[in-house]
């Protein structure tokens, strides 16, 4: 659909009536509502204030924005007028210290990034003592669990070979006390790698 003058005269005609856009859109034919806020709006008809308005509403709208515009020249032309030195526009800005925070330098694209220590890192000694401590694990199923049994998952779910850990559950925890270890970390470590 193309804006043709014939439809852009209706739209100026019922626009100016105080027809609402949905009303203009199903009169043209062819043509969103949105269509029609979006040609009105680039057609720099005025704004209605409520719906249902008349010619006489519109005219009597435009004549105080004529009106206005005097006003907007002269609070340019004072804009305009250089401000002299003796008197200081902005006042002196107090001599506080700013924080400075200091980033990290950015990789450029392509290149390998620097080590870095895993937020997830688990100690040897813990990994190996969950080693050891699975080797004696009960191997449950799903639906042998219950709240007094240790829940940690061993192995790929996709096989027949998963198991769950099965060994008493430390009181108010899901797991025992080797998975409870490698599972919760002690707050100071968790602050400290904030640092």
């Amino acid at each position: 659909m193309s804006w043709t003058d014939d439809r852009v005269e209706i739209l100026k005609k019922m626009w100016g009536e105080g027809q609402s856009a949905s009303q203009i859109a199903k009169e043209l034919g062819g043509v969103t509502r949105n269509a029609v806020i979006g040609k009105v709006h680039r057609l720099g008809l005025s704004n209605r204030n409520g719906g249902g308005g008349s010619k006489s509403a519109a005219k009597t709208t435009a004549t105080p924005r004529a009106a206005a515009k005097p006003k907007a020249t002269a609070k340019k032309a004072e804009a305009k007028k250089p401000i002299p030195a003796t008197t200081s526009a902005v006042p002196p800005a107090p001599q506080n210290k700013v924080a400075v925070h200091v980033r990290k330098p950015i990789v450029p694209a392509g290149q390998p990034l620097p080590p870095q220590r895993s937020a997830n890192e688990i100690s040897p000694e813990a990994l190996a003592s969950v080693r050891e401590v699975e080797k004696g694990a009960i191997r449950l199923g799903l639906m042998e669990l219950t709240e007094r049994t240790c829940k940690w998952p061993i192995g790929d779910p996709a096989t027949e070979d998963f198991w769950f850990c099965g060994l008493p559950a430390q009181t108010g925890k899901p797991y025992c006390e080797a998975h409870v270890g490698v599972a919760f970390q002690p707050m100071s470590s968790r602050r400290d790698r904030k640092r």
